[in-house]
């Protein structure tokens, strides 16, 4: 990653230097699908630093904000066929479970996974299991991941996994669940195959279900 890039700013959450290059790069005509894809680099590498441990949580969720703040200045010059500029590779499907609100860790999930070229359908929070069911149908996804910060949500994760067995879905798709209240026995127990404990370990699996190269 070169040195001084906007990748690289984004990548050590360098919030002023990240919006400066940014709008540099639009005013030069850069395409704004190509600025997008090198946004998306910088967040695949500062997963990559928390992998690391060269950073922390919240650095992961300070570059999920900054990637937001990102949008909104790309936004409204992304043309129809801009967003797909980073080639999608696959598809991913992922929300928060059923009677819990909290997406930070989601939004997380969700920027690492689209800057490692997923198309991800977030499905926001509070999401019923039926909402799951019918985004697998219409996208047919390589992974779907579960958020949950509750406890008193794990029956959520269980019925998910259940609706999605019983609509015939479950074969060949990758189910991952993560958040505060998330572990190894609760993946376990609902019928998940994998617990990330962390945003990156969330990647991780995401890429290796969906054979997707994190280089």
């Amino acid at each position: 990653m070169a040195e001084g890039s906007l990748a690289e700013a984004i990548a050590v959450c360098d919030e002023p230097r990240v919006m400066e290059l940014l709008r540099a790069q639009l005013a030069a005509g850069v395409p704004a699908g190509e600025v997008l894809a090198e946004c998306n680099r910088g967040m695949i590498e500062l997963g990559n630093r928390f992998s690391r441990e060269e950073c922390f949580l919240p650095d992961l969720m300070f570059g999920g904000m900054i990637m937001k703040n990102i949008m909104a200045e790309l936004g409204p010059r992304l043309g129809p066929g801009d967003a797909e500029a980073t080639t999608h590779k696959a598809t991913a499907v992922i929300g928060t479970v059923q009677h819990d609100v909290h997406d930070i860790g989601k939004d997380i999930v969700v920027m690492m996974l689209q800057g490692a070229g997923f198309k991800v359908v977030d499905l926001g929070v509070d999401a019923p299991p039926e909402k799951f069911v019918e985004a697998i149908r219409e996208h047919r996804p390589a992974v779907v991941g579960m958020s949950l910060l509750l406890t008193t949500c794990y029956s959520s994760v269980v019925a998910t996994v259940e609706a999605i067995r019983a609509a015939g879905l479950r074969d060949g798709l990758a189910l991952m669940v993560g958040g505060a209240a998330a572990s190894d026995l609760l993946a376990e127990k609902a019928g998940c195959d994998f617990y990330g404990k962390t945003a990156a370990d969330g990647l991780r699996f995401a890429c290796q279900a969906a054979g997707i190269s994190q280089a």
